[in-house]
């Protein structure tokens, strides 16, 4: 057979076999995931929070905080569950860096360049630590590469982990990376992998080892941790769903995890939440906003800060393929509210109601 014709006979098989799948799943469209019945902690928290809890959901798991005192409540789950935490790994990622400003070991002002000398002659080199963390560094959303097409589409069709690139190629792609309105607020996974991993080699070490021995270990959070990849998981690691009932592949992030590569449980992120209200978490500096996103937000180190009802509103969200999550803290009253979900659907609104009705 030529090469010609079996060139063809391949693309009709391929054709055909992808014809048979997309037959297949029209009628095969999973049962999206209703709120598990089993419930356990707090009556009145769980009480509270079911009514919220509309939609695409499966195991949920909440934590008020109010003057010095957590409560949590689980559907489904329990206080061992470990969820994707997305992008509230951001908050934990500046919390090492303002600590690091605090040992004295960077400012938020050294560039990029002086911590990574091969990136030193290169755009991303004059970039500022506190602009990689306050999304205002020009990097894109994701590291460029002639592997993005290929991982988003891994990511909404197969459901798959999209981040593969391991720690030095967040930092090789950096180099090649062109700065798209550097000082306006865009959002950039992108540049919180980088501020991860230059922190990581700043102070000698990786950036799971660090996240562990400067705020896990400190704060008391030891569920918490850093996978890097599925091997780095238990057998029982929960699984996460799409919106639309698929499962979906663990996010474990590799060389991004700084940008949203950790796994934790409500209390261990109750305790980081305490510990940010009474002001004794490390790097406590993260928190106050600097900038503005342009619109109605401030901006601190990875921290958003809004106007909710009434009230200043620190907060961070997180959404892997199939997981979401949301912190929401009102610093001023001593409030604070966690809200862990293994579902993609959205639960910003969750966690700004239940902070809302905590009593006055």
């Amino acid at each position: 057979m030529s090469l010609r014709g079996r060139s063809s006979r391949r693309l009709a098989t391929g054709i055909a076999a992808a014809l048979s799948v997309f037959t297949l799943g029209a009628f095969a469209t999973p049962q999206p995931p209703a709120l598990a019945d089993d419930t356990s902690g707090d009556r009145a928290l769980i009480e509270t929070t079911r009514p919220l809890l509309m939609g695409t959901k499966d195991r949920v798991s909440v934590a008020m905080i109010e003057n010095g005192r957590v409560r949590t409540a689980h559907f489904g789950a329990d206080d061992d569950t470990a969820y994707e935490i997305g992008s509230i790994t951001k908050v934990l990622t500046s919390h090492l860096l303002a600590d690091a400003v605090e040992r004295g070991e960077v400012t938020l002002d050294t560039r990029v360049g002086a911590l990574v000398p091969t990136l030193s002659d290169t755009p991303v080199g004059d970039v500022t630590l506190a602009e990689l963390a306050s999304h205002r560094s020009g990097l894109p959303r994701l590291a460029p590469g002639i592997g993005a097409w290929a991982n988003s589409y891994a990511a909404s069709m197969l459901h798959r982990d999209p981040y593969t690139a391991t720690a030095d190629e967040v930092v090789e792609r950096a180099g090649a990376a062109r700065l798209d309105g550097r000082g306006d607020y865009r959002y950039s996974n992108f540049g919180a992998a980088l501020l991860g991993q230059v922190l990581a080699r700043a102070t000698g070490t990786d950036y799971e080892h660090l996240l562990r021995e400067r705020l896990f270990d400190v704060v008391g959070m030891p569920r918490s941790t850093v996978p890097l990849t599925p091997d780095g998981l238990p057998d029982d690691a929960l699984t996460g769903y799409t919106e639309g009932g698929y499962p979906a592949e663990p996010w474990t992030l590799s060389g991004h995890s700084p940008a949203g590569g950790v796994r934790s449980t409500v209390d261990d992120m109750a305790r980081f939440a305490l510990t940010v209200l009474e002001g004794s978490a490390p790097g406590m500096d993260a928190v106050h906003p600097r900038w503005n996103d342009g619109a109605s937000t401030d901006v601190g180190l990875a921290w958003h800060v809004s106007e909710r009802d009434g009230s200043r509103v620190t907060w961070h969200n997180g959404a892997t393929g199939g997981f979401s999550s949301i912190m929401t803290l009102d610093r001023e009253r001593g409030r604070g509210v966690v809200v862990l979900s293994n579902t993609a659907a959205d639960i910003d609104e969750v966690g700004f109601a239940l902070l809302k009705g905590l009593s006055p």
